[in-house]
């Protein structure tokens, strides 16, 4: 007899409206727990489990140098002031913030944003390349990934689709724990992260590009975007592809102004605790605007503006 399929058990990652009453809810547990298992013991680590926070920095800043006394004062101002009792400790590449905000938003359970239901997105490579004539978008490059092959929209079609699928089926779990678990799993698979990633930047690529048409127009765009378009590297889409986007994931992570473009195409705020800027106005930065506030927060940690990790307030 052939089996039926859940909403968050398709093999193929179909998604149904609606769980069929034929399903077998004993295999689709099964089927879950399997996959979850599979890819559990193939890990690569890229986000580590929490560690509590005093002791990762005691271990990391015990010396007895003015630098090392300021870190330490300013882990402990955010166990004490900002209740964070844990840090999760992201693998320190070039994708390491795609990586840090990501994984919060699936393990919260933060549904996808209405305006990625209201358009279908995996047909954006087209829309941009044929009815905006943004023939360049072909030039897309794959972060690491030494890509030359001519199918440049059906490979970006394949990273969306992910991306998508595992956003909608991860959000559906109501299960927290059964949420964080399938999320660990997730994010120690590397090529379907790194697909995920590039989905992500090509999502951003396409929020520049609308907002450089609202600005010929004439038409109101968030503050940011005046920023970045106003540097000599991004005075366009074109522009800002070739000498940012491009390179994100293999010789570059985002930069600040990609932290505030990164929030809004996701629709979360991005708090980014900086111990190095202990005792200044930087300690804390928050990327977002203020008619913003009702979204949902992510938080991070760095130490030197290159590498993210998650800070935790409760497991």
């Amino acid at each position: 007899m052939k089996k039926s399929f859940c909403q968050s058990c398709s093999p193929t990652g179909q998604m149904f409206a609606s769980c069929c009453p034929l399903a077998d809810f004993s295999f689709c547990l099964v089927f879950r727990w399997s996959r979850y298992l599979k890819i559990k013991f193939t890990k690569n680590d890229s986000i580590q489990a929490e560690v509590d926070l005093l002791g990762y920095c005691a271990k990391e800043w015990k010396e007895e140098t003015e630098q090392a006394r300021q870190m330490r004062e300013a882990y402990e101002e955010l166990f004490w002031k900002h209740h964070v009792k844990y840090i999760r400790q992201v693998r320190e590449d070039n994708y390491c913030v795609l990586r840090a905000v990501l994984f919060q938003i699936f393990s919260q359970g933060i549904p996808l944003p209405p305006w990625m239901k209201a358009i279908d997105v995996l047909k954006l490579p087209e829309k941009l390349l044929y009815s905006q004539g943004c023939n360049w978008i072909q030039q897309y490059s794959f972060g690491p990934e030494q890509y030359t092959s001519s199918n440049t929209l059906g490979k970006l079609r394949k990273c969306i689709d992910m991306l998508k699928n595992q956003w909608v089926e991860i959000s559906s779990i109501k299960d927290p724990y059964e949420r964080g678990n399938l999320c660990s799993a997730l994010f120690g698979d590397e090529s379907t992260e790194h697909q995920m990633y590039e989905a992500v930047k090509f999502i951003m690529l396409y929020q520049v590009i609308e907002a450089y048409e609202c600005l010929a127009n004439k038409e109101h765009i968030p503050s940011f975007f005046h920023l970045l378009f106003t540097r000599d590297t991004s005075l366009d889409p074109l522009s800002y592809m070739m000498n940012h986007l491009n390179s994100v994931g293999d010789k570059r992570g985002l930069d600040q102004v990609d932290m505030f473009l990164l929030g809004y195409t996701l629709k979360v705020k991005i708090i980014v605790y900086r111990p190095f800027k202990f005792n200044s106005a930087d300690f804390q930065v928050n990327y977002m605007e203020a008619y913003q506030r009702d979204w949902h927060e992510v938080f991070l940690l760095t130490e030197d503006d290159q590498h993210y990790h998650i800070p935790v307030t409760q497991i």
